[in-house]
């Protein structure tokens, strides 16, 4: 009756099939119409109230069935079925849902024929837009993952050309242009690359003149390339990745030379590295090629890298130094493959087994204690993968090797660790602390929290306890607060663990007593966990006798630390604290050697630089570090400086990229508004 020229009203027998609804779906409308609930109806007779209210512009009946629905999704298939009715009947929160599921699934959805066609068929744009959920914030997601996964795939191709139709704004066209470029090169396509990047180029995007002369490069006009990257350089202020790109069209010195302006430019880039380590091997250098490669696996440890140390271990007939190396890398990538992608990792481990000692599981425990003691991350790594390999559903040893890979900053393979250590518990409240530390490290503090009480209400136990004591510690602690996490750790060290979590739980407990002013307490965690080995220990031990003034013996403390620990970066950095300006920018230096990513140094020898009224020589110095890891802290510092050298332009600039990295820096954001000010009021008195 509601639709045409209600000419049913005449008959007895009225049909409702122009109307596409059931008799049940009537009764249905007419239920919500005086009780307005829906949560009576089956799915399926919601599916028409949603259709009825879209067709006759029920908005309050629609709004209602399409928030119902969107709580009914769970799973892949429920997103697959429903989201072609949300898409048809406009429904916002249905296909939001749907598309959340999606997006729960990566990267596994991605190889869904049918989520990619909903997301890339040919008409996917246009309908997603209808219903307002075809962003390019969504496609620029999806196409990350899908580069992550496989940067040749068409599924790739398919996602970035969505992202290009989705930019609205000049540099959102660029970077898809951008990226579409990479991945044709990646490709082999090279012809289509040099297109991609050229229209990335009219665009605006400077950075894709490199993309044109690889890809000039790639089909045979090396000359050509060279020239392009040279005026590059020429034209702009050179950086690291620049030189790096130039060495590839040149040979002999004028390469090498190339390659070390990169490193000095830009000390992360791990190709200038290898190419000069396997130069010394090819002048049968083999100890200094590893000496090369091992300044970057100092700080930055890569598959590929660990790779090629194991090929010149391998040359040395260090199989046991290449077998370490070799387990290392397949826990950073489990997939990977050597000797250019044609060797299994898994297959070296077995050839190398026959070379080196065999030890059996207590043989490997003891390994990894000495390993753990001496803070040597990568033997640590390669001892859990050789105990995994003998006993697979040990989630006990899956936490431990996510643990090593956060030390690492291997963020996404610890993540990888830590939930195979979730599906492999072999208890309700193992299981629970392992979601705990997985909701804790994707930023869900009070979550992580709920799970460690739950598992503590099942079983008490020590890593329960832990949890539940490091997430109450990640925050501004009260005495209260602080008193109740002494409890929590007093209660973990209670429990049954080894000596490599009881030596953590030890040192955490000293910081909470250093922090609540309990130095000879903490002084007696620190040196119990000594006792047991837990090597940071003597960082903490340096931190009490520097407050008790015992400047000497916090100096001494990390020297022993520096002697101990295979990656000691950290520890010149703190033993610096501890000394003469002199000798501190000598442990600071080091510690820069060792590890440039570091960024306490570089704001240190700028704040000197500023004290001596060397205000370009401090901005250098920032500069020097910002331009390969545009850090908060350096940038807010840059940004002071150029304050308190008046130019507020430039204050204004470095504020706003601190912002971009933390929008709520308070003394970021109150510098930004003074330089802001001053600005405004120059404008106004011209």
């Amino acid at each position: 009756m509601l639709y045409g020229g209600f000419t049913e009203s005449r008959r007895e027998k009225i049909n409702f099939t122009h109307n596409e609804i059931s008799v049940k779906g009537m009764r249905a409308v007419e239920i919500f119409s005086r009780t307005k609930k829906l949560d009576s109806f089956p799915p399926q007779i919601v599916l028409e109230l949603l259709h009825f209210g879209n067709k006759f512009c029920c908005e309050e009946m629609k709004s209602a069935c399409d928030s119902h629905l969107s709580s009914l999704v769970c799973n892949l298939d429920d997103a697959l079925i429903l989201i072609e009715y949300g898409l048809e009947e406009m429904a916002y929160l249905l296909v939001a849902s749907c598309l959340q599921v999606f997006l729960r699934e990566l990267p596994r959805s991605l190889y869904n024929s049918d989520v990619m066609k909903l997301l890339c068929g040919p008409d996917a744009r246009e309908r997603l837009n209808k219903v307002g959920h075809a962003s390019f914030t969504l496609y620029y997601f999806l196409s990350q993952v899908a580069m992550e996964e496989d940067m040749k795939s068409n599924t790739t191709v398919m996602l970035l050309e969505r992202l290009g139709e989705c930019a609205e704004e000049g540099w959102q066209k660029q970077l898809a242009l951008h990226q579409l470029g990479c991945v044709m090169l990646e490709r082999k396509e090279f012809k289509d690359a040099q297109h991609w990047f050229e229209a990335a180029t009219e665009a605006g995007h400077s950075y894709s003149l490199v993309g044109i002369a690889r890809s000039k490069y790639k089909r045979g006009h090396k000359y050509v390339a060279y020239k392009q990257t040279s005026s590059l350089i020429g034209d702009h202020k050179p950086l690291g990745w620049m030189y790096q790109e130039r060495s590839l069209y040149c040979n002999g010195k004028e390469k090498m030379m190339d390659l070390n302006s990169a490193t000095e430019l830009d000390p992360t880039l791990s190709y200038p590295y290898k190419y000069r380590a396997v130069v010394l091997v090819e002048e049968n250098k083999i100890g200094a090629a590893i000496s090369e490669i091992n300044k970057i696996i100092g700080f930055k440890v890569s598959p590929d890298c660990l790779e090629l140390r194991a090929w010149f271990s391998i040359l040395l007939e260090d199989y046991e130094g290449a077998l370490k190396d070799i387990r290392a890398l397949l826990t950073l990538d489990p997939n990977y493959m050597m000797y250019h992608g044609k060797v299994h990792g898994e297959y070296m481990v077995e050839l190398l087994r026959k070379h080196v000692q065999q030890w059996s599981q207590a043989d490997c425990w003891m390994q990894l204690y000495d390993r753990w003691s001496s803070v040597d991350d990568i033997g640590s790594l390669a001892v859990v993968h050789q105990m995994l390999a003998n006993d697979p559903g040990r989630s006990l040893l899956r936490f431990r090797q996510s643990l090593l890979l956060l030390r690492l900053n291997c963020q996404k393979a610890a993540m990888r660790s830590l939930r195979l250590a979730r599906n492999h518990s072999s208890s309700e409240h193992e299981r629970l602390v392992y979601e705990g530390w997985i909701l804790y490290d994707t930023g869900h503090r009070e979550e992580a929290l709920a799970k460690a009480e739950e598992s503590i209400s099942i079983q008490r136990s020590f890593e329960a306890f832990f949890l539940k004591a490091y997430a109450l510690a990640d925050t501004i602690l009260d005495s209260e607060s602080s008193s109740y996490v002494i409890q929590l750790l007093e209660e973990a060290l209670r429990c049954p663990s080894d000596g490599l979590r009881k030596g953590q739980a030890l040192n955490n407990l000293g910081s909470v007593y250093v922090d609540c002013d309990k130095l000879d307490l903490a002084a007696d965690c620190y040196v119990n966990a000594l006792n047991i080995r837990h090597t940071r220990a003597h960082q903490g031990l340096a931190r009490v006798y520097h407050l008790k003034n015992q400047r000497k013996a916090a100096y001494d403390e990390m020297t022993k630390l520096i002697e101990k620990a295979r990656n000691n970066a950290s520890a010149y950095e703190k033993r610096s604290e501890y000394c003469e300006r002199d000798m501190a920018r000598s442990d600071l230096s080091m510690a820069t050697q060792l590890d440039p990513l570091r960024t306490y140094p570089y704001r240190y020898r700028a704040a000197v630089l500023m004290d001596d009224h060397k205000e370009a020589e401090a901005i250098a110095e920032l500069t020097k570090a910002i331009t390969f890891k545009p850090d908060l802290q350096l940038l807010h510092l840059r940004a002071a400086f150029y304050d308190s050298m008046g130019n507020s332009l430039s204050t204004i600039r470095d504020c706003e990229a601190a912002l971009c990295l933390d929008p709520n820096h308070a003394d970021t954001l109150e510098l930004h508004k003074k330089a802001q000010d001053r600005v405004n009021d120059s404008l106004q008195t011209k």
